[in-house]
């Protein structure tokens, strides 16, 4: 082991950083105090040290010293998570295994086989894959598999991504965009099947602080504003249930918090409304104190005595009662869910649980196996979760990016409860078929399943099975799998087993498609490489090889179209002459902007006339305008397609193939317009019509190239295609729009593809 001596980490370290340095390893280390036992402060010690040496030479973009990373990342393990020694170890030598010379070899002999385990689960793959693959998704699927072996790996993983994003300010946008995108794809539906809400609800402000600024900005100016009313009016609205909570001898504190930003701009989102018009921006959570741990049943009464109190002072809306005391979340969150009307007719949220829920939804699975052992009956939903996701991790014959995309399709849903003939109980993502149960119990039973009975009543596979459905799986000898069985099923332990099963079966298929295009390409005298093929797999839009040649096996896709490929292929190669650009080997963003660096003395595509030499298309999934916050993606067959950073196929591009992202912005303004859809809705009224053209036609003198409005019960809805110059030209006119009597709500379509 090496370890630097005082004196020459005097010569990395300013007096003013060392004493930074100090400050916030003793923070860690009296944090860490009540779990400290044996040499755990020897090896906290070592780690430290051996962090300190390894990264002395290395600085963040922001400038400050690289150390500073490791140390608040094992700070919020131990502060934020409630991790232990082993977590704070590893957490400081997080990085040494992927920038500095120190191996893995190094670690497993100073730390031994567990923390060389966690850090290997740590350690990126080296990014040398092919374009059609995804260095992210490899990176996400080497990450969760070591769920089956040690959770502490995505929760140190959580606390890395967490400290990246509240630093991320200094990193350069098209990192902002990427990292941000990683963030709300998979690490926040992580951090909240775990239970870690605070954690989950701060990545995805920070997702919106960088991927939306303004709209970030806008309503945490709201939220500031709006504070001493807030406060105000939680205070009147708790003291008269603070007043019958003491007369009935229960224990208990207040806390009111603000729903978070994302939530609020989702909620704007998904109710197309504004911020004002959001009247639930606030939940009151009541915490009952002084529970003996080994009484579950009296933590239980004490949370429906107090909801009995607050339902009894307000009315409540019986729509909005969630109890997830008597059947927990999978991810172990128990508390009890209702909304109720205040005396001043504001809906308010109220929160009700003990001290140890409130941890546990808090801390979520670290703060669970600090309780594991008492009679709680916390454990088994998260177990039960847990077996599940090793169940899914097992199949690994899947392309990283289909493991990814089945894996995370199961993070964020709801859940039902649903019992076997025997009144077993089993957990499974809401919207689960009968298919879904039979392969939850087990692959032999899925696969030869032909019906169900729900209560005892006959159903089909497909049938949806609702909350406390009693199951029994019917099958026969002669049942297949099918292709169809993928459209209905939506657990990803059906979904992978029906996925292997299906493999199986149609290797054939598989071996065909690919001598279908071999000749093919023969016969058009196109070179058969890994290249070509990769091409055709992009221009055919399938997730991997295999998908593309079982296309082709099965006839889903007629040899004749790679005629239309190669035509395709050679007039983007007429266009893509162009660019002037003496290295032709572009593979991922960074060869890319060594190239318009070496060739214009800048790395980001300037949209406009100073750069007309570098070919790039707008694409029509969003289609930009000047103004637009936009990114450039490196396509395999398309050259560059410039996207919006709110695209609708931003989360994909961004979080899976963020080494293909390149900077982007527009520079000089040209003389052209772009095309855009304004979607309209109102009050139906004579001369709407005419009011609408008026302002778009004579006042702003815009070309409307198409109107379509629908009627119905005295209101209308409208959609406008135009031209504008950019986002200045496009909110003057929408303003306008606004001032109409009559209109209720004008918006750009967020899916432009006008």
């Amino acid at each position: 082991m090496i370890v630097a001596s005082e004196t020459e980490k005097k010569e990395y370290y300013s007096e003013d950083e060392k004493k930074e340095i100090r400050k916030r390893y003793k923070k860690i280390l009296k944090l860490a105090n009540p779990y400290i036992k044996g040499d755990d402060m020897k090896q906290i010690r070592k780690a430290f040290d051996i962090s300190m040496d390894a990264h002395k030479e290395m600085r963040r973009k922001s400038g400050e010293p690289y150390i500073y990373h490791p140390l608040d990342v094992a700070l919020i393990c131990v502060e934020e998570i409630g991790l232990g020694p082993t977590s704070i170890i590893c957490a400081l030598l997080h990085d040494v295994v992927e920038d500095t010379e120190l191996t893995l070899k190094d670690v497993r002999r100073d730390f031994g086989p567990k923390v060389a385990r966690i850090i290997d689960g740590l350690t990126k793959i080296a990014e040398n894959f092919e374009q059609s693959q995804s260095a992210q998704a490899e990176n996400f699927r080497k990450m969760l598999l070591t769920l089956s072996e040690d959770v502490r790996v995505i929760l140190i993983k959580l606390a890395d991504r967490l400290h990246n994003m509240r630093t991320l300010e200094s990193m350069a946008r098209n990192s902002q965009l990427k990292i941000a995108h990683e963030t709300i794809y998979i690490y926040a539906p992580l951090a909240h099947r775990l239970g870690l809400y605070q954690i989950k609800s701060e990545l995805e402000d920070l997702y919106l602080k960088y991927s939306e600024p303004e709209i970030y900005r806008d309503i945490a100016q709201k939220l500031k504003s709006s504070k001493d009313l807030r406060e105000k009016f939680i205070d009147r609205f708790m003291r008269p249930i603070a007043r019958r909570l003491k007369d009935a001898k229960l224990n208990f504190y207040i806390k009111g918090r603000p729903k978070h930003i994302y939530s609020i701009w989702n909620k704007m989102k998904m109710q197309n409304t504004s911020f004002e018009n959001i009247y639930d921006l606030f939940a009151i959570r009541i915490i009952i104190k002084d529970i003996p741990l080994d009484q579950p049943e009296k933590e239980k009464a004490s949370c429906w005595q107090a909801y009995s109190i607050v339902t009894d002072e307000y009315q409540p809306n019986p729509d909005r009662l969630k109890d997830w005391i008597s059947t927990p979340r999978s991810n172990g969150y128990e508390s009890l869910h209702t909304t109720v009307m205040s005396h001043t007719g504001v809906w308010v949220e109220v929160q009700i649980r003990s001290e140890r829920m409130d941890e546990i939804a808090e801390r979520g699975y670290a703060a669970h196996w600090k309780y594991k052992g008492n009679n709680t009956g916390l454990n088994k939903p998260l177990d039960m979760w847990l077996n599940q996701v090793r169940e899914t991790l097992e199949s690994k014959d899947h392309s990283a990016i289909e493991f990814i995309e089945d894996f995370r399709s199961n993070l964020y849903n709801e859940e039902v409860f649903i019992f076997t003939p025997k009144g077993d109980l089993k957990v499974l993502r809401k919207g689960a078929t009968v298919l879904d149960f039979a392969f939850d119990i087990h692959t032999e039973i899925g696969k030869k399943c032909t019906a169900g009975k729900i209560n005892s009543h006959l159903a089909p596979i497909n049938h949806v099975l609702q909350n406390g459905d009693q199951v029994e799986i019917l099958t026969t000898k002669n049942q297949k799998p099918s292709e169809d069985w993928l459209r209905f099923v939506v657990t990803t332990k059906a979904r992978a087993r029906i996925k292997d099963l299906l493999k199986e079966e149609n290797k054939v298929y598989v071996s065909d498609g690919k001598e279908v295009i071999i000749k093919k390409l023969k016969i058009l005298g196109i070179e058969n490489t890994l290249e070509t093929h990769n091409q055709i797999r992009a221009y055919f839009n399938k997730k991997d090889y295999n998908d593309l040649y079982y296309s082709f096996g099965k006839g889903y896709i007629n040899p004749d179209e790679i005629k239309r490929f190669k035509s395709e292929r050679e007039a983007a190669k007429s266009r893509q002459s162009k660019v002037i650009i003496e290295d032709r080997d572009l593979k991922d963003a960074k060869s890319f902007e060594k190239a318009i660096k070496k060739s214009h003395g800048n790395d980001t595509i300037l949209i406009g006339d100073d750069m007309q030499q570098i070919d790039y298309t707008l694409s029509r999934c969003c289609s930009p305008i000047p103004g637009d916050d936009i990114f450039g993606f490196l396509t395999v067959n398309e050259g560059i397609k410039i996207h919006r950073t709110n695209c609708s196929n931003a989360l994909q591009l961004l979080s899976n193939y963020g080494n293909r992202v390149i900077k982007a912005r527009w520079t000089s303004q040209l003389d052209q317009s772009y095309l855009v859809t304004i979607l309209l809705t109102g009050i139906d009224r004579v001369g709407m019509i005419q009011d609408i053209s008026k302002v778009i036609s004579n006042e702003l003198h815009i070309n409307m190239r198409g109107l379509s409005v629908d009627t119905f019960d005295g209101l209308f809805e409208g959609s406008i295609k135009l031209y504008v110059y950019d986002t200045k030209h496009l909110d003057l006119l929408i303003n306008r729009l606004k001032g109409i009597d009559g209109i209720d709500k004008v918006s750009r379509n967020k899916n432009d593809n006008a």
